[in-house]
Order: structure tokens, then C-alpha cells, then sequence
């Protein structure tokens, strides 16, 4: 039987027609829209990578084409999956900057397996068109092209390009539109619904080797007049939380290019000002938590009273939420630090290189504290132990540098409980006053009761309501964490000592190892998966104060600066991006994806959507102006950790 012939231009048709069926099937899978403009880009670039694989694997002897060929399939099917098999199960997209995470990955194995035995039928989908070329293995014969031929390949390889480039330019002005992202965004998110899988990684591996710098467009004024102040405020002066910086000095005497528009853009802002809270707890002690998957949907007062007392008492923020991005290291950094996670950068946070004047430990050992951090799993987990030491604790503990001495550490996840009752003493008697910093881990998906040892420790206290398996888990899990903070409060109130306490607590993402529906299941509205699905709540109490409610925007970025001002940490307010919530800063939490919720509203990038909170028109300019903040903000974060700025502004 006479064999068919791949000829030298079906290859080209044959690479066409896989990445075609590829990128839509996955946009199917992830429900993103096929029928727009970013249609074109993705036939364009296609095409692009069709003729580079027709003109690299037709120079050589047949055998070795057919390798090459068989390769460059498996790969691109296999960035098709890894970026499925993520999105399955973090709610984010796939970017190189994850490699630093690897640990992260690694420690995910076992759920990944999971994942992919779930997902069986939309992997199997993805590799059907390898599998049909194996299949048909014997009749692909890709001869040698003659090098003419190939040239002319290259040439309309780079003519296609060229169209693509031009094409660019369709709605170029739009906000966030396809030549913004190609030039001049780093939005991985936004890169692959406007471009495809293919070409956003493309793009990752070009900004990964060579770099990127994001634009800056330094804003003079404010769109808006800022809030008035309360009564209160309008007779008294208050001062803004800056330090004496001579970025005139800085700007005279900076070479770098983005080093120098970074001290203009900070010479720029005004900063936050002090307000009626600022040394509000001055003096008092310090408990604050990063808390595992914790979300507002744990917070009921049938079975997690303490959380319900802590959320509904202090100061109430109801509009806070926490922006799911590079999952826990994102939220830790985001939390630690008052920087934006979003541009994947977190290798030298991750590393411990940089200077952090601002440090949580290394301000209130400023102020005579003494400090303690303590966490309930390994504690070289994502290289805390480097991380934490950059910002002042030099006494960290964590399982396997000894609190498995003192807890056990061979269940999964450990228990909260355990870490605070082994860690109260510590500090309790210590003659100043002292902060700590815990770092949770009893609420740690996958959430069933075969799987959890939190969940099957509290699985009676749920047995009562009527949800699935994985949202009861959740629930079950979150009774550790608030019994451990139960445990917490009845240990202070029995040394005399909770008067003078303030107890903090954010999460460091919502639980995405439950399904939208399944998080929509016990929340008490219909949330999105991009921003609601974040919303959530921040502690912050002390048993003496009365109820202060908060409506103004937050996120993860503005506990930093809020706890400086109201413990009277002296830090410069225009240097950390996140801002103190009680000030007249307007409000706003922004996501991985550049959507951002203010004060006025909710915009969605991927659709360009603005809705507003009080369904009054707002116009085109506002969300223009927002933008371009909440762009400058995520560059500024970026920049801040790779250029070390800290270190160049303020020195050791």
C-alpha cells in the first residue's frame, strides 16, 4: 500500500488546523469568548507559528524532521494543558514567574493528580489531535524542502507578522486594548483571552529572558475631590504619614531611566494623611494572622462564634476583599509588604534579597517590641524563613526547625489549635510588649473528610447542615482556626493582658479548591469568579474600643500601612501602595487581572464592564483615570522589589 505523503505545505495546514482546534476547545473548557476581535489575532499568529514549524522541521532528513515535528505538537498541546489543569485549580492562568513557586507546585502533586482524573475528558479532548497523529505516525513522511522554498516560507512568516502588528491598532485607544498588553502591560490573564495560549506564552518567554518594563504615566492631580473629612477632622491639622525624602537630590542624581521616573512618580504623590485613629493602639500588643483559605463565607455564627464576634466588632470593614494571585505567597506578600502581587515578580521577595525598612518586625522592634512569627507547617515552605528574616524576625519558628516538638507535624494540615497553645508562652510574660505573627494552615484544601484532618476533627459540628461534601469540609477545616483564636483570647484574658491586645486577621486567598459553585453553595449571594468570589473580611480588635464600621474599599495591600498608623509606626505613606483604610485616601482593591473595585464601583477588565455600586452614570474619564492608577500601582510594586528601591531611597 502505497503511503501518503505529508507534503511540505500541509504541514503548515495540518499545525494550522491543530492550534486552531486547540485554542478553541480551551477557550470552550474556560468559558472565554471566541466570536470577538481577539478571533483575528489568534488566526494571525497561528499562521505565524504554522510556517515556523513547517520552516523548521523541513531542512533535515525525514527522520529527524518527523521528530522535530512530533516535538514542537507535543509541546505546544502540553502548554495547553498545564494552563488548563492551573486555571482548574487556582482560578489564575499559568506564567513563568510560577517557577519561583516551585515548591508550591511540587507540594500541589497529589492534588494535581486529582485534578487531571477530574478533568479527564477536557485533557483527552486537548491531546486528540497528538494522539491522531500517532495514530497515523508511519504515513507522516515530511521531506526535505529545498532552502528556496523555505525562504519563501520565512518571508510570508514575516509578512503575516507585519498584518499582525498592524492589526494591533484595531481600537488601540480602548483600555487595556491588544497593543497596550503587546507594548506596554504585563497582564498574562488579559494576554491570553486577547491573543491565545500560544502567543501570551510567547510573550511570557521573551519578558522572562530579556525583561519588561511596564509604562508609567505619572498623573498630575486628582480626577476627584478626596472624601470630607468628619466633624471632627475639620479642626484639626493633621499631618501626613512621610518621611523627610529628597527625591529632587534622587531624581539629579539617578542614571537608571525607571529608577528615575520612579522617585518623580513618588515625588508625585501626596501620601496619606494622619486622621483621629492614628496611635490609636500606640503602645498596645499585637497579634495578627495570615489565615489560610479564610473568607467571609467561614464566618457563621452557629459554628464559628469567635470568627462571627471578631468580624461583626472592632473596626468592621464591609467592603474588603482579598485578591486571589499567585496564591499563598501572593497573599502573604501582598499582606506584608502593602505592594500589589500582580505582575509576577516575587523572586527576590521570595529570596529575602531585598531591603525592607518597612518591615513588620524590624518597625516594632523600632518601638521596643520584642517579635515572634510562627507557622504550622515547614517552615522553609516557599522560603518563608528567607522572607521573614528580610523583614526583621529572627526568631521564626515553624514545623522542622523545632515546633515539631511542641505540635504535630505528620497530619495534614496541622492544627492551629496546637500551634497557639505551644507558642502562648513565648511571649506572654515578656516585659515589653510584643508582636506576634501567626501563620495558619488548618484551613488548607482539598476539602473532603478522607482528605483533611481538620475536616474530620469538626466533622460533627456540620453534620447538621444540608451542603456537599467539599463546602462542609471547608467549613469543618475553619472551626480549628476559630477555636484556635477562642483558645487565643480566653489565654490573654487569663493573663491580664487582653485589655492591651489587638488581634488581627486576613486571608491569604479565597478557597479555590471549591468550584464558584461550590464557594456560591453557602455564600449569602451569587458571587463572580474575579471579584466577589475575593470578597472577605479583616480583623481588626481589641476588646476595650467600641464598633467602628468602615464602608470604604480595601484589600490585603492596605492592612500594612492601616496597622502603622494606628500602632504610630513612623513610614513613609507614598512608598507603600497599599494605604492606611481609615484615612481620606480613597478606596481600592485591585486583581490579578487589573480589574479593581472602588468606591464608586466594580470594572472588569476582560470585558471593559464598569458597574456602580449605586447605579449612578459615571463617566468614561473616571474609569480611565482608574486605570491608569491601578496600572501605575501594579508597575510600582513591580519595580519596588526588582530595582530594590528601599535600599536606593532610604539605604540601609
Amino acid at each position: 500500500m502505497k503511503k501518503y505523503r505529508l507534503k511540505k505545505f500541509n504541514v503548515t495546514l495540518i499545525t494550522f488546523i491543530i492550534l486552531m482546534y486547540l485554542e478553541i476547545v480551551f477557550r470552550l473548557i474556560t468559558n472565554i469568548n471566541i466570536f470577538n476581535v481577539s478571533l483575528l489575532y489568534v488566526i494571525l499568529y497561528s499562521i505565524i507559528v504554522s510556517l515556523f514549524i513547517s520552516f523548521i522541521s523541513t531542512w533535515f532528513s525525514e527522520k529527524v524532521n518527523k521528530v522535530m515535528f512530533y516535538v514542537f505538537h507535543f509541546f505546544i498541546i502540553l502548554i495547553y494543558i498545564v494552563q488548563l489543569c492551573i486555571y482548574k485549580m487556582f482560578g489564575f492562568y499559568f506564567d513563568l514567574s510560577l517557577l519561583n513557586a516551585s515548591d508550591q507546585v511540587i507540594s500541589f502533586a497529589g492534588d494535581g493528580f486529582k485534578l487531571i482524573i477530574k478533568n479527564t475528558f477536557y485533557i483527552v479532548l486537548l491531546l486528540l489531535p497528538f494522539i491522531l497523529l500517532l495514530i497515523f505516525i508511519k504515513r507522516v513522511i515530511i521531506k526535505k524542502t529545498e532552502w528556496k522554498f523555505n525562504l519563501l516560507k520565512l518571508g510570508v512568516m514575516l509578512l503575516i507578522f507585519g498584518v499582525f502588528l498592524l492589526s494591533l491598532n484595531i481600537n488601540r485607544d480602548d483600555i487595556n486594548s491588544a497593543k497596550k498588553l503587546y507594548y506596554d502591560v504585563s497582564n498574562n490573564e488579559l494576554n491570553i483571552k486577547e491573543f491565545g495560549i500560544i502567543n501570551s506564552f510567547i510573550i511570557d518567554l521573551h519578558r522572562h529572558i530579556w525583561g519588561f518594563d511596564a509604562n508609567i504615566n505619572i498623573i498630575d492631580g486628582e480626577y476627584e475631590e478626596k472624601p470630607s473629612s468628619e466633624e471632627e477632622e475639620e479642626v484639626v491639622v493633621y499631618e501626613y504619614n512621610n518621611l523627610d525624602i529628597d527625591f529632587d537630590s534622587l531624581i539629579a542624581n539617578e542614571s537608571n531611566s525607571i529608577v528615575k521616573t520612579m522617585h518623580e512618580y513618588f515625588k508625585n504623590e501626596d501620601g496619606t494623611l494622619q486622621n483621629k485613629y492614628t496611635n490609636y493602639f500606640a503602645g498596645k500588643n499585637l497579634v495578627l494572622f495570615m489565615a489560610e483559605s479564610f473568607n467571609e463565607i467561614a464566618v457563621r455564627e452557629d459554628i464559628t462564634p469567635t470568627l462571627y464576634k471578631l468580624v461583626n466588632s472592632g473596626f468592621v470593614f464591609n467592603n474588603f476583599y482579598t485578591p486571589t494571585i499567585s496564591s499563598t505567597i501572593g497573599g502573604e506578600f501582598q499582606e506584608l509588604t502593602g505592594l500589589v502581587a500582580a505582575s509576577g515578580f516575587l523572586s527576590p521577595w521570595k529570596n529575602g534579597e531585598n531591603y525592607f525598612p518597612f518591615g513588620l518586625a524590624t518597625t516594632f522592634q523600632n518601638l521596643g517590641y520584642n517579635t515572634f512569627a510562627y507557622h504550622d507547617h515547614t517552615y522553609t515552605f516557599q522560603s518563608r524563613h528567607k522572607y521573614l528574616a528580610a523583614l526583621g524576625f529572627d526568631n521564626y519558628l515553624g514545623c522542622r526547625n523545632g515546633l515539631e516538638n511542641k505540635i504535630n507535624c505528620n497530619q495534614w494540615p496541622e492544627s492551629d489549635v496546637e500551634m497557639i497553645e505551644a507558642t502562648f508562652d513565648d511571649y506572654i510574660n515578656s516585659e515589653e510588649p510584643f508582636m506576634v505573627y501567626y501563620v495558619t494552615v488548618s484551613g488548607h484544601g482539598d476539602y473532603g473528610f478522607d482528605y483533611s484532618a481538620m475536616a474530620r476533627k469538626h466533622k460533627d459540628a456540620v453534620a447538621n447542615l444540608n451542603y456537599s461534601e467539599k463546602p462542609l469540609a471547608y467549613l469543618a477545616a475553619q472551626i480549628e482556626l476559630d477555636q484556635a483564636l477562642e483558645l487565643l483570647i480566653n489565654k490573654l484574658d487569663e493573663s491580664g493582658k487582653l485589655d492591651n491586645t489587638v488581634i488581627a486577621l486576613v486571608g491569604d486567598h479565597y478557597p479555590y479548591y471549591l468550584s464558584l459553585d461550590e464557594v456560591n453553595e453557602i455564600a449569602s449571594y451569587e458571587k463572580d469568579s474575579v471579584v466577589e468570589i475575593n470578597r472577605s473580611n479583616f480583623i481588626l480588635w481589641n476588646s476595650e474600643m467600641e464598633t467602628v464600621e468602615i464602608d470604604k474599599v480595601g484589600s490585603q495591600i492596605d492592612v500594612l500601612p492601616t496597622i502603622y498608623n494606628l500602632f504610630g509606626v513612623e513610614y513613609d505613606s507614598r512608598l507603600i501602595i497599599g494605604k492606611d483604610i481609615l484615612s481620606t485616601e480613597p478606596g481600592l482593591a485591585i486583581f490579578g487581572n487589573s480589574s479593581w473595585v472602588s468606591d464608586k464601583g466594580t470594572y472588569f477588565a476582560s470585558s471593559g464592564k464598569f458597574i456602580s455600586h449605586d447605579e449612578s452614570e459615571v463617566d468614561s474619564d473616571y474609569i480611565k483615570y482608574m486605570n491608569n492608577i491601578v496600572s501605575n500601582k501594579i508597575a510600582m510594586s513591580r519595580y519596588i522589589l526588582t530595582y530594590d528601591y528601599y535600599r536606593k531611597v532610604l539605604g540601609e
